[in-house]
């Protein structure tokens, strides 16, 4: 079965250009034109990922991105924002409230299904039953839960997967163009203030190991080897 893609644009044109060529892709298009129906849309039937507009009536999107994020439900749902190319500060604060990826206007049909399907990718992927450990960080990558001193701690699907490129690797010092390239999944041009913004993130969330991922002045980070 197609996974299917909710699309948030008030503009109906660009919806159903996104739409059709998400179609195209063999992906199912979901159109929702106003802030104010994505919430009950995405708990009533929630779908494998959200392109989100970020100016909208009713809610914003980031308004939206925020909600989803703190609702458990919704937390793990990937968000692409779909952003005017003039804001830049929209956009960190996207990142900051936990998108996965955002796409300026006015912007190319096919990047947009190229990006979707990277995400896609990485959230549907099943492996084995595989978890990760680093002192009170428990990661299981089959569940895709992570938990610190036995606490829950909701991450969004590109948190999820930095985390898990991080203690794959830990001990090597990984550059902020490698981050993107693996952890993305494609060429990005969003700039390597993306890989900051998830690292802040990751870091919030996991007080009691976050701190072993240490900056790398004018490079990158790592993760240290041991607790």
């Amino acid at each position: 079965m197609s996974s299917r893609i909710l699309v948030v644009e008030d503009d109906r044109d660009i919806a159903d250009l996104v739409a059709y060529h998400l179609s195209r892709a063999g992906l199912r298009a979901d159109i929702v034109s106003t802030g104010s129906e994505v919430l009950d849309h995405v708990r009533r039937d929630t779908p494998a990922l959200v392109v989100l507009d970020l100016m909208l009536p009713g809610l914003s999107g980031l308004e939206i991105c925020r909600l989803m994020r703190a609702d458990p439900r919704l937390a793990s749902t990937p968000i692409i924002m779909l952003t005017a190319r003039a804001d830049e500060e929209d956009r960190v604060r996207g990142l900051e409230l936990g998108a996965d990826d955002y796409v300026t206007k006015p912007f190319s049909p096919k990047e947009l299904v190229a990006r979707v399907r990277a995400v896609l990718r990485r959230t549907e992927a099943s492996g084995p039953d595989t978890v990760l450990r680093f002192g009170p960080l428990v990661m299981d990558l089959d569940r895709h839960e992570v938990t610190e001193d036995g606490r829950m701690v909701r991450l969004t699907a590109k948190e999820f997967l930095l985390l898990e490129y991080l203690l794959d690797h830990r001990g090597r010092v990984l550059s902020r163009d490698l981050l993107l390239s693996d952890v993305w999944g494609y060429r990005y041009t969003g700039g390597t203030r993306t890989v900051d913004v998830h690292i802040r993130r990751l870091r919030e969330k996991l007080p009691a190991t976050g701190g072993y991922i240490v900056t790398i002045k004018q490079f990158g980070y790592k993760f240290v080897d041991t607790p």
